[in-house]
């Protein structure tokens, strides 16, 4: 296959120089879903562009035929963050202009005041995919609202601007999968959203976290909360249905790096995923092995209890028990007193899952986070995914 290549404007600068996103689009010759695959949105986590080129490769080396549906890749969609990375402590996290992290800004259809559940009441008798196809235009209709907003009038910040020409891209896919890696150092690991379960075992990956606590508005959480929105709404009417819409997050590693095993992962876990939905077709999946899964609302966050600089601190992917040693915090004073040493232990049993970068802690900063596995939910819906 050969992709077609477009080149999308975000940000003008004062030089004169634009800002942009390039898109390779994989067309299949037999109809199906779009899978939407981005990759860079904090500037810090790179891993996710090797992931897209080497799964660009793959492509190109596949008959159309094979692919149900289109594949939209876009690597580096935060070329601000990226660029504005520099050295060890600027991990382009966050928006330079009004500090807010680049993946909390996101537009959500299901917070615009859209009255979804008169949406229900007024389709529920219709087909499913009679239901989707319009309730897909009403979210398009009211975001091409916020479009017309940002062009006229005042003008609109920056990370207006952003996220509008980025989420453009976006909207009509039926699967996103934004990839991503820790901002210090991590497993891997996949975020994935009610009802989905059943397909984060075919990535292939450490484990997988139910998003079950809104953090803000991140380019997955305004993808499918919509769709999560309208299913609760037909639930409530009686008319149980899951959409064919899913949302992942690929947590793929360690920040500033390009590990191998990390790369490799990533590309079987997304091919993998593809051929279990039926979306590649070029040899059969992988029957993977039961995934553990958490949720986000079960992990724990450690951090400094005072200042000082932390020594022999425990490794990601380590299990520890309640009352077990995760660091020693060394402890200067400007008292006359001796240094100090003060072990850190575990407020809970779990698995040490991400771990800082950075030995010097003032106090307060963050260390690392555990995370305690246990059993999915049971899903909502009471039949198969619908188009």
């Amino acid at each position: 296959m050969t992709p077609l290549i477009q080149t999308y404007p975000l940000l003008q600068m004062a030089s004169g120089d634009a800002l942009k996103v390039q898109m390779y689009r994989f067309q299949g010759t037999q109809p199906g879903p779009m899978v939407y695959i981005q990759a860079n949105l904090h500037g810090a986590e790179v891993v996710g562009n090797a992931v897209i080129q080497q799964l660009m490769t793959y492509l190109q080396g596949c008959d159309p035929a094979v692919l149900w549906g289109e594949i939209r890749l876009v690597p580096v969609c935060n070329p601000l963050g990226l660029n504005l990375r520099s050295h060890h402590f600027a991990s382009g996290r966050y928006n330079p202009y009004d500090g807010r992290d680049w993946n909390r800004i996101f537009w959500d259809f299901s917070h615009q005041g859209e009255d979804i559940l008169a949406f229900a009441l007024a389709h529920q008798h219709l087909a499913p995919e009679v239901i989707a196809q319009r309730y897909r235009q009403r979210l398009l209709t009211c975001f091409q609202r916020e479009l017309d907003r940002l062009d006229r009038g005042a003008g609109a910040p920056v990370h207006e601007r952003y996220r509008s020409r980025l989420q453009a891209l976006a909207l009509e896919a039926n699967i996103v999968i934004d990839l991503h890696s820790s901002s210090d150092r991590g497993l891997v690991y996949a975020y994935y959203f009610r009802d989905r379960e059943d397909w984060a075992a075919t990535f292939g990956l450490d484990f997988a976290l139910l998003s079950d606590r809104e953090d803000g508005a991140a380019f997955d959480e305004a993808f499918i909360k919509p769709w999560l929105a309208l299913e609760s709404a037909l639930i409530a009417l009686g008319r149980p249905l899951r959409f064919d819409v899913a949302a992942w997050t690929l947590e793929l590693g360690n920040a500033m790096d390009l590990q191998p095993a990390a790369v490799q992962r990533g590309l079987s876990g997304v091919l993998n995923y593809l051929r279990h939905r039926g979306i590649l077709s070029d040899r059969p999946p992988v029957q993977t092995d039961s995934i553990r899964y958490t949720r986000t609302s079960c992990l724990t966050k450690y951090h400094a209890p005072t200042g000082g600089f932390v020594q022999g601190r425990v490794e990601p992917g380590t299990w520890v028990q309640t009352g077990e040693h995760l660091y020693d915090l060394l402890c200067f004073n400007k008292t006359g007193a001796l240094p100090e040493l003060r072990p850190v232990s575990a407020a809970t049993a779990g698995l040490v899952y991400d771990v800082a970068l950075n030995a010097a802690v003032n106090e307060g900063e963050y260390v690392l986070a555990t995370l305690v596995p246990m059993d999915p939910p049971a899903p909502q819906y009471l039949q198969a995914p619908v188009v």
